[in-house]
Parts: C-alpha cells; sequence; structure tokens
C-alpha cells in the first residue's frame, strides 16, 4: 500500500516538472486556476453553509457582554478629575489598635470543668 503511494507521488512529480519546463506559461495558468477554485468552494462552505446557521446561546451572551462592557468603558468626555494635593502632616498621631468586631470573647462559667464521666 506504501509502494503505491510513492509510485502516484514519484508519477505526480515527473509530470509537474515536465510540464514546467514544455510549458511554464499553462503551468502558471493552471496553478493559478487551481487556486481560484479552491478559494472559491472555500468561499461557498463558509459564507453559505457555515454562517446560515444559528448562533449558540453562549455566542449570544458573550456578544451582550461586549457590547454591554463597551457601553460602560465608553469616553464620555474629556473631564478630567483635579486630585488635590496632600501636605504632609507635621504631627503623626499614634494608630490604634484596631480589634476585629467580628471575633467576641463570650462571658461564661470558664471554672466549671465538663464532667466527662456524664457521657
Amino acid at each position: 500500500m506504501a509502494f503505491l503511494f510513492y509510485v502516484i507521488i514519484g508519477l505526480a512529480l515527473v509530470g509537474l516538472a515536465t510540464q514546467l519546463i514544455t510549458s511554464p506559461g499553462s503551468f502558471i495558468k493552471g496553478i493559478f486556476i487551481t487556486i481560484g477554485f479552491g478559494v472559491a468552494i472555500f468561499a461557498f462552505i463558509y459564507f453559505v453553509l457555515l454562517r446560515k446557521r444559528a448562533p449558540s446561546n453562549d455566542m449570544k451572551k458573550y456578544k451582550k457582554a461586549v457590547q454591554q462592557s463597551k457601553a460602560k468603558y465608553k469616553d464620555r468626555g474629556n473631564s478630567t478629575k483635579v486630585t488635590p494635593k496632600k501636605q504632609p502632616n507635621l504631627i503623626k498621631k499614634k494608630r490604634t489598635k484596631r480589634t476585629s468586631n467580628h471575633l467576641r470573647v463570650i462571658e461564661g462559667n470558664k471554672t466549671k470543668g465538663k464532667d466527662r464521666a456524664t457521657f
């Protein structure tokens, strides 16, 4: 099977070489015609068959998100915010230690131990 494949490829190369040597104009013309037919077939398949399919639900969501993002970050004018310069504080305040508000000690009778024998 592999031998047959190599024979066909070899004959094709010999045919291309002889056509290139004997009539290079028709060889180049044939190459352009072949490329033209390939592009035409690809364009037909792409534009007629593949573009007609309904877009997937994910693609619709993606396009909607892109439109919302563009609307959100669209240039709203040339307004620049003026930031006031901070003057250095000559008197530094001592930072107070903050305690976490979500951590609380529950008051109770801590001296009373559990009687493990009752379990």
